[in-house]
């Protein structure tokens, strides 16, 4: 398939090599000269290689890098996405995105071919040095679907572009995404800063500090602009979602004024003790689903995810979500 990646940072640059060490014909464009620099000196042979060709090109406007392409993915944040989409106008390919809320990005799309994506991988490092083509490999990808789609040929394809990068493919509706990702991504990101200021003035703190403050603070190393773009273009249900766990940290913080602040804590934290040991949630059978938008939602929504695109079925995945079941 020939491809083009708009945006070469962590997501964008891996994508490009990833679709580049799978055969595809890939076109690579950044706003950063010094990006674009980065991507042409890695694509190129090394001093003796006999392979003629560079692994793939780096355009230097958006118009340039998605002529004749088939498929056009945006992997800048959002802020960025009205400016791309001023590269794009009249191209006739489908359009897809990896930005981490998909509502906005859909009505800034309007009536583009366009399937929403968002593949769940990333580390605290960015830039295109910290490009990696096997990032997706076992990620969970989404890909969005609505109810009133009445041909998933586009949503397809492009599943099964990226299964056979290593992602598994989750079909969920935008909102569904946003709601979800909000609690188990946008939150966390905040959670992860607050966390990370009790450093401040505080070197004694940062001596003891060990491994449950590494791991709940990893990514407030994030770029702040990333974290606040993701935040900030999901507000509404991040603010629901980051509410119902304010409420959850004054319930614990009314527990340890009472009398026994031992046995009321162990009881509040019994439960959420039980749902982390609980996932990720053991594999559970391959199951078959027809090529339909309704079969394929049913999946998302019940935790699945497509593994390969068949002719005519779509074979996945439904994780046992019930540890206990023999």
């Amino acid at each position: 398939m020939n491809v083009a990646v708009i945006g070469l940072g962590l997501i964008g640059g891996s994508l490009l090599r990833a679709l580049a060490a799978h055969g595809h014909r890939v076109t690579g464009y950044d706003a950063g000269a010094e990006t674009r620099e980065a991507a042409r000196a890695l694509a190129r042979p090394a001093p003796g290689d006999r392979t003629t060709g560079d692994a793939w090109h780096v355009a230097e406007s958006v118009a340039e890098a998605v002529a004749g392409t088939e498929v056009a993915v945006l992997a800048v944040p959002l802020p960025a996405i009205p400016d791309v989409l001023a590269g794009l106008d009249g191209y006739p390919g489908l359009i897809t995105d990896v930005t981490s809320v998909k509502g906005p990005v859909r009505d800034l799309l309007g009536d583009r071919r366009f399937v929403g994506g968002h593949p769940m991988a990333g580390k605290e490092s960015s830039g295109f040095p910290a490009t990696d083509p096997r990032l997706f490999d076992g990620c969970a990808w989404v890909l969005c679907l609505e109810p009133d789609d009445a041909d998933p040929a586009d949503w397809l394809a492009l599943a099964r572009l990226f299964t056979r990068i290593g992602a598994r493919v989750v079909p969920v509706t935008a909102a569904e995404h946003d709601r979800a990702v909000a609690a188990i991504s946008h939150v966390p990101h905040l959670l992860a800063a607050a966390l990370s200021g009790v450093l401040e003035g505080n070197p004694l703190a940062g001596t003891l500090a060990a491994g449950s403050f590494r791991d709940g603070t990893r990514v407030a190393a994030t770029r702040p602009e990333l974290i606040a773009a993701m935040c900030g273009g999901n507000a509404p249900a991040v603010r629901r979602v980051l509410a119902g766990v304010i409420d959850d940290l004054e319930s614990f913080a009314r527990e340890l004024e009472l009398g026994d602040p031992i046995a009321a804590l162990t009881a509040g934290l019994r439960r959420p003790s039980e749902l982390r040991r609980a996932w990720p949630p053991g594999p559970g059978e391959p199951v078959e689903v027809p090529a339909e938008v309704e079969a394929l939602l049913a999946l998302g929504r019940a935790g699945g995810w497509v593994s390969a695109i068949n002719d005519g079925t779509v074979a996945g995945l439904r994780p046992e979500t019930d540890r206990n079941r023999s």
